[in-house]
């Protein structure tokens, strides 16, 4: 095995931190080549679709990616920005925003954005971070709720960056903060905003991403994690259990998945007379296809056409400054006995240096 190329040692250089800012991915163009070789990277990953390969790989390259690129491509046509895909906006946004926060907050750290599919990749990302001399680098995936086909599958990629490097630098992962109070707290500031500039519904529906039920059988938290979350983010609101709904949406295949589902319970709530639903996705830090087309177009046709009067959706945390704080935190709480603070000047670096080789110090 060829390992790769390192920055070269140097005897008593300063000991840096790095944080990778982990997103899900996106694909490049709204085109169904583009889709075609996204969708083929996402759904080969093992920690997506747990059937046997030589069962599921058949399936996926000769029905999946025939069908299935240009549908997603029409429907990323609808959402896509001049900026390109909105994930990506906003992941990136979010990454200048945490290193900003985390400056302001006295730490010298290099954050750098990754996608577990599509680019940057997360091996391309802990590339760029090595390149820059960290030696101590924090995963810190974008997935508040802990599943193992999204934050599992995070760590199987930067454990498979690792058998390529000569120097593994130490690693630190953040697995969950679905109950992290900043988080929380961000999510309710959110909510009432939107309701101070909109009023407020009958139901406060929220939408979290869904998963095979057999998962939460075999040990994933991720379920209870999202009931955690929206139990404490209705506490936080001080609303009563009957005026909020927790469902699941993105069912793939024919399996059962977490219910209940969130489209059929906003036809059934239509049908008992609720004229009014906001919703929002707490699981998704970022706008994207999910909420964006699945939730604030289809989902919303859906309620309206089965009677429904109005749907209000709450955007996704985004670059919201409450989040981004809790970002920091986050990143703190993790970092803690790490040395990140501002590094010394050049001149005080140099001096250092000329001392240790006066010492008869050697690289």
């Amino acid at each position: 095995m060829t390992l790769r190329p390192e920055p070269p040692h140097r005897h008593g250089e300063d000991e840096r931190v790095g944080l990778l800012l982990v997103n899900l991915g996106t694909p490049t163009e709204p085109t169904p080549a583009a889709l075609r070789r996204y969708l083929a990277e996402f759904l080969s990953d093992p920690r997506v679709v747990e059937i046997p390969r030589i069962l599921w790989l058949p399936i996926l390259y000769g029905i999946v990616l025939s069908a299935r690129p240009a549908k997603s491509a029409a429907k990323y046509a609808t959402i896509w920005t001049p900026e390109g895909s909105p994930l990506a906006v906003w992941s990136d946004r979010q990454a200048v925003g945490l290193s900003q926060a985390l400056q302001a907050r006295g730490h010298r750290v290099q954050v750098r954005v990754a996608m577990r599919y599509g680019e940057p990749s997360v091996a391309r990302g802990l590339d760029a971070l090595r390149a820059e001399g960290a030696t101590r680098v924090l995963v810190l995936p974008l997935y508040p709720q802990y599943a193992g086909a999204t934050t599992g599958s995070v760590a199987d990629a930067v454990m498979k960056w690792t058998a390529g490097a000569r120097r593994i630098p130490e690693f630190r992962f953040v697995n969950e903060y679905h109950d992290d109070a900043g988080y929380v707290g961000a999510l309710a500031e959110r909510v009432r905003t939107h309701w101070r500039e909109h009023g407020q519904g009958e139901k406060l529906l929220l939408s979290f991403h869904g998963v095979p039920h057999r998962t939460l059988l075999l040990g994933d938290p991720y379920c209870c994690q999202c009931h955690k979350t929206a139990r404490l983010l209705r506490e936080r609101l001080e609303l009563t259990p009957e005026q909020v709904v927790v469902t699941f949406q993105s069912r793939f295949g024919n399996a059962k998945w977490l219910e209940p589902y969130t489209e059929p319970t906003l036809r059934q709530l239509a049908a008992d007379g609720v004229r009014r639903v906001d919703v929002m996705c707490p699981g998704f830090v970022s706008d994207c296809l999910e909420t964006l087309e699945e939730i604030n177009e289809e989902a919303r046709h859906t309620f309206l056409a089965c009677g429904g009067e109005r749907f209000e959706y709450i955007p996704c945390l985004n670059d919201q400054g409450a989040w981004i704080e809790a970002l920091a935190s986050i990143a703190e709480r993790h970092m803690a006995g790490w040395e990140t603070r501002a590094l010394p000047d050049a001149q005080e670096t140099a001096q250092r240096r000329q001392r240790a080789a006066a010492l008869g110090a050697t690289i």
